[in-house]
């Protein structure tokens, strides 16, 4: 190196360096509480994060980093699991897996840079089966560099509650075996935002963003929208290649979220459309007023998240997780994973590892009522094992009486087969729902190194059975 350029060099490292700023923690604090959820009840005693149902609307843009200081004031055991984020697996937030649990008392710091705008929620990963029962969730959205043209953009988070005649939540069902043997722990009383059927009122020809997100247990929502005209534009936080029509019905569930902007035509509803029953309003839209004097016109494209979208199908690593058990199942034979995490998830059943297959009565006995991929609960080891940026194809026939919501951690994936064949064009999704008898074969490129979940999202399956884990190394 010649004098001039040493000197020079030495010059600019001698410069002030710019500081980057660390934004402060977002406080989240779990704590139990009291909510009006609507009706003539009283106040619902509930578990909530800062207070409300649902918790805080948390916004940041896209390529962000959040920081959110968690704060348990529960009488369990908790943390926080953020649904969809393709983020460090060190901040998955699953209790047993990627971190220990929160004690009461304590705090945690997730701390993680956001790569995808969307549509995404948080919620517990430990004991989810009831602390989300009681109330614990909230929507997380990740905004768009160049966000689309809307009037208004409303999170709208559908949930159920098991309520009394009383207005509180039927504790003593917790652990049901009913609930975990068949569709699990489904409500009477809905919500959206917390509230009973609630009033939003719009103008006309005003142009909206709807982020709705399935929040409940085990409840699938089979929902209409009447009074708008416009496009699904995402699923589970990804945005489609080629906008979607909305049909007259569809269903979201449990763990799943779907992205509509539309235009304000007439009086509109949000609708729950269950058999040949008539619609039950779950959101009114009354019109007040006149936005403009016609629509905005052509719903745009969103743009594309930085998924790796090269699946190389000749070379993929694959698995297959059959899903058994559950009433009118058959007598399954399975044998128990053994994973430490499993007895956190449990409800006071002892949790053996056990070599060889056990009964259907055996495997009651330790409180579980499906398997997957021939075991009940999380494996010692994991069930795949691969290398980053390797494909992974899974199989995934559900051989039971019931429908199931699968959810894959830190990945998004496509749907790439069904029961009637191949599927080609579907869209990325973190969570699928498949029917009873149905099979599902899903793909993706694991560029996301860690330990990640793959269970059902009905949260009593999970806890009786249907949940493991693969690595990404």
């Amino acid at each position: 190196m010649k004098r001039r350029h040493f000197l020079a060099g030495t010059a600019a490292l001698a410069l002030p360096m710019p500081t980057l700023a660390t934004p402060a923690p977002r406080i989240l604090r779990a704590a139990p509480g009291t909510a009006s959820l609507g009706g003539d009840f009283p106040g619902t005693a509930v578990w909530a994060y800062g207070g409300s149902i649902p918790g805080p609307v948390l916004r940041v843009g896209q390529g962000d980093r959040l920081r959110v200081r968690f704060k348990n004031d529960l009488p369990q055991p908790s943390s926080v699991h953020w649904h969809g984020i393709r983020i460090d697996n060190t901040m998955d937030g699953v209790s047993g897996l990627t971190q220990d649990p929160v004690k009461p008392g304590e705090d945690f710091d997730y701390d993680f840079v956001v790569p995808d705008a969307g549509t995404y929620w948080y919620h517990p990963h430990n004991r989810s089966w009831e602390q989300m029962a009681r109330g614990l969730s909230g929507a997380l959205i990740v905004e768009e560099t160049e966000p689309p043209e809307v009037d208004r953009d409303l999170v709208l988070v559908v949930d159920d509650w098991r309520l009394g005649e009383d207005g509180q939540i039927g504790e003593e069902s917790f652990g049901s075996m009913q609930d975990w043997s068949h569709g699990g722990r489904r409500g009477n009383w809905p919500t959206v935002n917390g509230t009973y059927r609630p009033v939003m009122a719009v103008k006309r020809h005003e142009r909206l963003r709807l982020r709705i997100i399935n929040t409940c247990n085990a409840t699938l929502m089979p929902l209409g929208l009447t009074g708008m005209e416009g496009k699904i534009v995402a699923f589970d936080g990804q945005p489609l290649a080629a906008l979607q029509d909305i049909p007259a019905r569809f269903v979201l569930g449990p763990g799943q979220r779907v992205d509509i902007i539309a235009d304000v035509i007439d009086e509109a509803t949000l609708d729950f459309l269950q058999g040949d029953a008539e619609p039950y309003p779950f959101v009114s839209f009354p019109v007040d007023g006149e936005a403009r004097e016609i629509p905005l016109g052509e719903v745009q494209i969103l743009p594309r998240n930085p998924l790796a979208e090269d699946l190389s199908m000749e070379t993929a690593v694959r698995a297959k997780l059959a899903l058994l058990g559950g009433a009118m199942g058959g007598n399954i034979t399975a044998r128990i994973g053994g994973h430490p995490m499993t007895a956190m998830m449990g409800h006071g059943k002892s949790r053996k590892v056990s070599a060889e297959p056990l009964s259907m009565r055996e495997l009651v006995d330790e409180g579980f009522v499906w398997s997957m991929g021939g075991f009940a609960g999380m494996t010692a080891d994991p069930y795949v094992d691969v290398k980053r940026g390797e494909t992974v194809v899974i199989t995934m026939p559900n051989e039971t009486a019931w429908p199931h919501a699968m959810h894959i951690h830190g990945h998004h994936f496509r749907l790439i087969e069904d029961s009637k064949g191949p599927v080609s064009d579907a869209p990325w999704r973190d969570t699928i729902l498949i029917e009873p008898r149905e099979t599902a074969k899903i793909a993706f490129v694991a560029d996301n190194p860690g330990d990640w979940m793959i269970h059902c999202h009905m949260l009593e399956h999970q806890v009786a059975g249907m949940g493991t884990w693969f690595r990404v190394s």
